[in-house]
């Protein structure tokens, strides 16, 4: 606990509630972020620096790692902080990742299940090798995850995993099907390791994003040869905010599932989509 973080007995139960000071919410804490380099991961990483944790990212693209850790480290000169370049998909590096991060660290509280893969097809289109790489990281890339990480979120008593899915999980669309699909499967899995880690202490939760401008959408609308302010207006319509999200907008409520002010929540789904999912 943070110095000047009160902390009030529930007479029931016994339990502490925490009620952390400013800067300290994570303090103590190591969290692991795959998809890590960029966008929502990336800003995950900063409010949990930011907060007294330190970080684990892990991502593809080892040049976003490096840039997004030099950058934590000069927004918080004390954060600690290590990254390593691997696809999700790999269940042996998985492991090997866990490891790093208890070698490094020491142990591990906090699991972050943001890495992600996006495709265009349509159903009727989509071949079974799209379906598989799809599945392969929105799916399988979770569970490698999982299963490397639960040892140690289990040792830490009071762990917590917090599953990145998609407003589009529970709403539909066309066009994205294959990514709808996963995205919606991963609120199942959720649910159900929710239940099979209460026992140990672990806590599993989902955000669900609306439209978030990172630098995926960003690369790729310039990439097309248009303005950022033109992929700005696509989505004044998808929410009843009529914009899009900034990253940190999704950060803020990832760290707080992943906190000890949600140590009473398991097993939820907090959409995070400016209203769109009842639009």
């Amino acid at each position: 606990m943070g110095e000047g973080a009160p902390a009030r007995r529930h007479h029931a139960t016994g339990l502490h509630v925490v009620s952390a000071a400013p800067g300290t919410r994570m303090a103590g804490k190591v969290a692991l972020v795959t998809g890590g380099g960029a966008g929502i991961g990336a800003a995950t990483a900063s409010l949990v620096c930011a907060e007294g944790g330190s970080v684990m990212l892990v991502d593809r693209d080892a040049a976003a790692l490096e840039r997004t850790a030099r950058s934590l480290r000069e927004g918080t000169p004390s954060a600690r902080v290590d990254f390593v370049a691997a696809d999700v998909t790999d269940a042996e590096a998985a492991q090997a990742v866990v490891r790093r991060c208890g070698e490094a660290f020491g142990r591990l509280d906090v699991l972050v299940n943001n890495a992600a893969m996006r495709n265009y097809a349509a159903l009727a289109d989509a071949t079974p090798q799209e379906w598989q790489a799809v599945v392969g990281v929105n799916m399988l890339g979770n569970a490698n995850y999982c299963r490397a990480a639960l040892p140690l979120l289990r040792a830490a008593g009071r762990g917590s995993i917090v599953n990145v899915s998609s407003c589009y999980a529970v709403t539909g669309r066309k066009g994205m099907g294959l990514y709808d699909a996963t995205k919606a499967a991963m609120l199942a899995m959720t649910r159900t390791l929710a239940f099979e880690e209460s026992g140990h202490g672990v806590r599993v939760n989902a955000v669900c994003p609306g439209s978030t401008l990172t630098d995926f959408h960003v690369n790729r609308t310039t990439a097309a040869g248009r303005s950022v302010e033109e992929l700005k207006m696509q989505r004044q319509d998808t929410s009843l905010l009529g914009r899009w999200a900034d990253p940190m907008e999704i950060a803020y409520p990832i760290l707080w599932l992943a906190s000890d002010e949600a140590s009473f929540i398991t097993g939820t789904t907090l959409m995070v989509d400016g209203g769109l999912h009842i639009k």
